[in-house]
């Protein structure tokens, strides 16, 4: 085993504060990303008094050989659901929201009801919190994308996660031109939505793959990009290869900046909704500089 570097050893936050938003999220009968993916920064964020609501169950109907949810039957969709995270949301005093969801193929609109029941439960409760959405392909149903996008959220995001070469090792039921055409949709359709996708480095992948990758995305009309270091959830997933330096993600960072993508978390510990708020205020600066 690869010993874990000083850099991704993560500090003790307010541990009070955690066991607050832990509270908050159980009493409402929430599963949060931050627990079900066994995030690193779960501590540091609920410490902060945030966390990425996940929607529509547990479990998901795909495999990807990263990630820690796992597949299995699936729950009927919860009409209240949306309800219990805007109330949620506006407890926390949140003025950024991430809502995302396991990956519904099950279901004819993909799950994209639910957000969008979601979206507007926030936005009727506290309308001064930020919405921001993680979505999954859903197919490229664009019928069901759009009632996404109906509903205006800040933010849409969706993660391309590695490179073409890696999927069908690491992501053998998506499909990476598809996740592109998803963000190309998005932005052709409502270009006022911030548009965001996300990597995950240590894979085996090259350099020279990944900013392949970050131009693909540039040109799909992303804006906010997240990179950060894959973490091997256990023995049976994906085989990590290699712990990547601060110093190749800085640089990886500065090449998504010099082509124009406006808001760019790149470092070891950088997760897709972590920081969000930050990062989509980042992204608005930069913008409005240029």
């Amino acid at each position: 085993m690869i010993r874990k570097p000083a850099w991704l050893r993560v500090r003790l936050s307010d541990t009070i504060k955690y066991n607050s938003v832990n509270e908050i999220i159980k009493s409402h009968k929430l599963t949060t990303v931050c627990e079900e993916a066994n995030c690193p920064n779960r501590v540091d964020c609920y410490s902060k008094r945030t966390a990425t609501f996940m929607i529509l169950g547990n479990q998901c109907t795909r495999n990807c050989r990263f990630c820690n949810i796992t597949q299995g039957i699936q729950e009927e969709a919860d009409l209240l659901e949306p309800n219990r995270v805007a109330l949620a949301v506006k407890e926390l005093g949140l003025a950024h929201a991430v809502i995302t969801s396991v990956t519904r193929d099950d279901l004819p609109d993909q799950g994209a009801s639910l957000f969008v029941s979601t979206i507007n439960a926030i936005k009727n409760i506290s309308d001064k919190t930020i919405v921001e959405v993680l979505i999954p392909d859903m197919q490229y149903d664009t019928n069901a994308i759009d009632l996404v996008i109906e509903a205006e959220p800040a933010v849409i995001n969706h993660n391309v996660e590695t490179v073409p070469r890696l999927y069908s090792e690491v992501r053998p039921e998506a499909d990476y031109r598809r996740s592109l055409d998803v963000l190309r949709y998005i932005k052709k359709k409502n270009p006022n939505i911030v548009t965001k996708s996300g990597l995950m480095l240590g894979l085996g992948e090259s350099v020279d793959e990944v900013k392949a990758v970050i131009s693909d995305l540039k040109i799909a009309g992303v804006d906010c990009l997240t990179i950060g270091q894959y973490l091997q959830p256990s023995p049976d997933h994906y085989q990590m290869v290699a712990y990547i330096t601060p110093q190749v993600f800085d640089t990886l960072g500065a090449y998504a900046r010099s082509i124009g993508i406006s808001g760019v978390a790149s470092a070891p510990l950088v997760r897709s909704s972590y920081y969000a708020k930050d990062l989509y205020e980042q992204m608005l600066s930069s913008s409005h500089d240029n």
